[in-house]
């Protein structure tokens, strides 16, 4: 008989890892003895609270959410929209496929320092998003679209379902794993490196803007505050939306 693996209460399984990396956060902060090279978790629980008391704070989180998730969600969209036209076009595939190797293997940086050539600062954060989760929705939902069963799109032809029936019957149950994974790999990207691509391009009133100013300022316990609030946001955002997606993949019939 196999013992599971995981003992006790699992909330307190959750909860004791993080007190044991805070602890250690502690220990570093004591032994480093300059809050400005490596700020203490008290340090940085009292700048966030300071932080969020002020409106700029929240005007901030709105306007990097914003446009984040526009360029997370035009990715799900344009990718989702290529990999159907490539699945059904084997030509477009190999065209596509040097181009999506290419922006993987690129550096966000070099994304953003050309992209500031020809976009506005204000928007080159929705762009980053989109860039760097367009291949990882391509890629997954192409998978999927290839791994929906032929005999049963052959069986839907011979009784004449129609082109709807099929995409809410045959093709959607399937492919909603993949669109989970998709969503859930490139979700966290595209707030690392539309964070990044604001740090570089200064759009006022953003998360970015705020993390350059906390290092210009050698506000460290800022500077730890506002990162952990990106961590948190993109942590509670995946969370919310993969829940999302499961419900719905329920009541589609996706296995999720």
């Amino acid at each position: 008989m196999m013992r599971s693996t995981s003992r006790g209460n699992p909330l307190w399984n959750k909860v004791w890892p993080l007190l044991f990396w805070l602890a250690v956060w502690q220990l570093g902060s004591v032994a480093v003895g300059q809050e400005i090279l490596l700020a203490s978790p008290a340090a940085v629980s009292k700048a966030l609270g300071r932080l969020a008391a002020t409106g700029l704070f929240w005007r901030s989180i709105a306007s990097s959410f914003g446009r984040i998730s526009l360029g997370f969600l035009l990715a799900m969209v344009f990718g989702g929209a290529l990999a159907a036209a490539s699945h059904r076009f084997p030509l477009l595939e190999t065209l596509v496929r040097p181009l999506m190797t290419g922006i993987k293997s690129t550096p966000v940086a070099s994304f953003v320092i050309l992209a500031l050539v020809w976009i506005k600062a204000r928007n080159l954060s929705v762009f980053i998003a989109f860039l760097m989760a367009f291949p990882i929705a391509y890629t997954n939902l192409l998978e999927g679209l290839s791994a929906v069963d032929s005999k049963l799109l052959e069986m839907a032809k011979v009784f004449r379902v129609g082109k709807l029936r099929q995409l809410l019957y045959l093709y959607l149950p399937q492919l909603w794993p993949f669109l989970v994974s998709a969503a859930s790999l490139s979700l966290g990207l595209s707030w690392k490196s539309g964070v990044a691509a604001e740090v570089i391009g200064l759009p006022r009133d953003s998360i970015g803007e705020q993390l350059y100013q906390a290092k210009i300022f050698l506000a460290t316990d800022e500077l730890f505050a506002w990162t952990l609030v990106v961590i948190l946001i993109s942590m509670a955002v995946e969370k919310l939306l993969l829940v999302l997606l499961r419900w719905a993949g329920r009541r589609i019939g996706g296995d999720v």
